[in-house]
């Protein structure tokens, strides 16, 4: 479960107000868009969640690590609770589609034998079987997320957040990777994915909040054109 209270995030170089007050709740198990214009806190919301900042004031709760008092050696513990899948994929280049993903299962301590039995599952999981001994290079746009997804998914998470997965494919291939995601939701893992793709979000009956000036300025069922937010 996520849970923000009355959270302020001000960038002390900058003096931006990031974060002005924000209240949500997400529950385990949803699936939940999170949408504003560029510049709105989207991205100071992901970095909260994560750990990469800590907020101003204000509490914030992650799967039941407390984010304002956490210690950097529970840190680990908290991001195997955690899959994030970035715009940019951030593949290592020179391994294959399975050592992508396995590299992530190596990096908390598993055995071969968990890698061998889970990696060939989720690799079927998001479409991959038969691309294993593939390089990033030799994939298109939309497997390289589904490696990324596969990557984010290896280690179990309870909570995937997915930062503008689709900001560099094709309506096509977003839509795919939407219903992927949909998919990996209905198996149990909460998902939250930010992004600014208005006709995206709106080919999905799902919960949107909705963010602007780093304030939440709706949070519900319905498109994104329905609150009014101004590009």
């Amino acid at each position: 479960m996520v849970q923000m209270d009355k959270v302020m995030m001000v960038y002390e170089n900058s003096g931006t107000v990031a974060a002005n007050g924000i209240d949500l709740v997400i529950e385990d198990g949803e699936f939940v868009f999170l949408v504003g214009p560029s510049g709105s806190g989207k991205t100071t919301i992901i970095k909260l969640l994560t750990g990469e900042v800590r907020a101003s004031d204000g509490e914030i709760f992650v799967n039941d690590f407390n984010m304002r008092t956490i210690k950097p050696r529970k840190m680990p513990q908290l991001r195997r609770t955690l899959g994030v899948i970035f715009q940019d994929f951030r593949l290592i280049d020179d391994k294959t589609v399975y050592e992508n993903v396995a590299f992530a299962m190596r990096v908390v301590g598993a055995s071969k034998k968990e890698i061998d039995e889970r990696v060939p599952y989720v690799l079927e999981l998001v479409g991959l079987e038969g691309r294993e001994k593939r390089l990033p290079q030799e994939l298109s746009g939309g497997e390289q997320q589904r490696v990324a997804i596969a990557r984010a998914l290896v280690n179990s998470p309870s909570l995937i957040i997915a930062d503008e997965p689709t900001g560099n494919l094709d309506p096509v291939k977003s839509l795919e990777l939407m219903l992927l995601l949909e998919k990996i939701n209905e198996l149990g893992t909460t998902v939250l994915v930010v992004t600014h793709e208005k006709e995206l979000v709106n080919s999905f009956s799902k919960r949107v909040i909705a963010i602007d000036q780093g304030t939440v300025v709706n949070d519900g069922m319905g498109g994104y054109y329905s609150y009014g937010i101004h590009e």
